[in-house]
């Protein structure tokens, strides 16, 4: 018996299920489900249903036919004319260059800021025995001032101005949950998500893909269960901002009546539809949405911004140290298209450049998909992020039994990236740490990160060092691991 999907349209939120499954514009097409055909190896599935093209202020640059292949990974310090950067000076044009190409290429074209952040306090509390302060501030910002963000910001009560950690997580104690959309039809189960539209068939089997996993966290937390579990932030003198990305995008594949992504109906895409941003994008420039409001907050040090988040939202992390000069950037357990190098993903079940156009493409630009198969004709590679950042520090933390990220992968990205770091002099503030476990993010990389920030960004000394990868024989010993849940704001219920 034939499987009966619909298409939807989406309304202020609000899903519509109104016909059968029908193609991009009118022309039908038969519904197709994962499990029934194999998806090419060597590029996407010709029966996808194409997501309509979003033009930008950027226009169209070579597209995969017109690029060569390039097996090495693209030099950092070579510009796009082939003038090798040697001053401080040309590598500021240099990275408008790759600022550029990832943008139009990886991640999709942003919005510029909207230069109109501002804050309410709605409420406050002391937790802790009144070692800890805690804000609920309502952010409210660009065209019209009609986006809104809400953030929660813990400090310690004595002292300041503190260095602060932009955690991407759940959404904050007291702030509003949001209404969030349905999911694709097929999200979380390994398939192609470019090959249906519309909603969760009826009789289909759950998703595999955890509420932890998309941002949600079940609902808010206390802001006493938050402090509880991450005394020493605060012990050390570091103030913690937590939002929600998915109050900037909702994380889904669902899709319209026309193949495009619903995620565009909603939060901060309405107010800009002249750009072809991704997920990923939006929740990286929310991130910075936050910084512009602890840039004029007394009790933060501006100068001292660090932005961090697990799995997805460390992708997005990585993203926003990459576009804002403000950020150090920690991301946590990125997996593809984060930390590691697409051209040397693959090997140990790590997640390859295909896997994530396969799940995930909504993450990304809409352009980096016709790269599905073809990765070494990709004209940049995810060192590129970690240069962007050169000279801030920058840690990546990983587990070491984390099967989809590749620490070969992550290595050569930093092997790419160090030379950019190398032009100030700055090699060791592009910091990797390996930690015992999964796919999670544990209290062992929250002393790692901290550890590194009190070295890079406060002056303190600290007696270990950030650059040890993990051997093939340490790789197997730690094979065994399993993720823990984590006992900080990665999951702060």
């Amino acid at each position: 018996m034939k499987t009966a999907f619909f298409h939807s349209t989406v309304l202020f939120g609000l899903v519509l299920t109104t016909a059968p499954l029908i193609a991009a514009e009118s022309a039908p097409t038969p519904a197709v489900n994962q499990t029934q055909a194999a998806v090419p190896a060597d590029g996407p599935d010709p029966r996808e249903i194409p997501v309509p093209p979003i033009k930008t202020p950027m226009g169209k640059l070579p597209g995969v036919n017109e690029l060569p292949v390039r097996k090495e990974m693209p030099d950092v310090l070579t510009m796009n004319d082939g003038t090798k950067v040697t001053t401080a000076e040309q590598w500021k044009k240099r990275r408008e260059e790759m600022q550029n190409i990832l943008e139009y290429y990886a991640v999709g074209q942003m919005p510029p800021p909207p230069g109109n952040v501002k804050g309410r306090e709605v409420k406050s509390e002391t937790v802790a025995e009144g070692k800890v302060t805690y804000r609920l501030v309502h952010l409210t910002f660009g065209p019209e001032e009609k986006l809104s963000l809400d953030i929660g910001i813990f400090t310690p009560t004595d002292g300041g101005p503190f260095p602060a950690v932009i955690l991407q997580s759940g959404t904050p104690p007291g702030g509003t949950v949001l209404p969030r959309l349905a999911q694709g039809p097929n999200q979380g189960r390994g398939q192609d998500v470019l090959l249906l539209v519309g909603p969760v068939p009826s009789n289909a089997p759950p998703s595999t893909t955890e509420s932890r996993g998309r941002g949600g966290f079940g609902g808010p937390a206390t802001a006493a269960g938050v402090v509880s579990r991450n005394m020493e932030i605060f012990r050390r003198g570091y103030a913690l901002v937590m939002f929600n990305p998915n109050d900037c995008a909702e994380d889904t594949t669902l899709r319209n009546l026309d193949g495009s992504w619903a995620f565009r109906n909603t939060r901060f895409f309405p107010a800009y539809p002249g750009y072809d941003w991704g997920i990923l994008a939006a929740w990286a420039w929310g991130a910075s949405r936050v910084a512009d409001y602890l840039e004029i907050d007394p009790a933060i040090d501006n100068s001292k911004l660090i932005v961090t988040g697990a799995s997805r939202n460390g992708k997005s992390s990585m993203i926003a140290a990459a576009f804002d000069e403000r950020l150090m950037g920690a991301p946590v357990v990125t997996g593809g298209g984060g930390i590691g190098a697409y051209r040397f993903a693959g090997p140990r079940r790590s997640e390859t450049l295909d896997i994530m156009q396969k799940k995930y493409p909504n993450w990304f630009s809409p352009n980096l998909h016709e790269f599905w198969g073809q990765r070494e004709k990709l004209p940049f590679d995810e060192h590129w992020f970690l240069a962007l950042c050169a000279p801030r520090p920058f840690i990546a933390l990983e587990g070491d039994s984390d099967t989809i990220s590749l620490p070969e992968a992550v290595r050569q990205s930093f092997l790419g990236a160090k030379p950019a770091y190398a032009l100030f002099g700055a090699e060791d503030r592009l910091g990797v740490n390996y930690a015992h476990h999964g796919h999670a993010f544990t209290q062992e990389d929250w002393t790692a990160m901290l550890d590194f920030a009190d070295k890079y960004l406060l002056g303190k000394k600290v007696d270990r060092t950030f650059d040890h990868f993990p051997t093939e024989a340490e790789l197997d010993a730690a094979a065994p691991i399993r993720a823990a849940p984590s006992p900080t704001p990665a999951n702060p219920k």
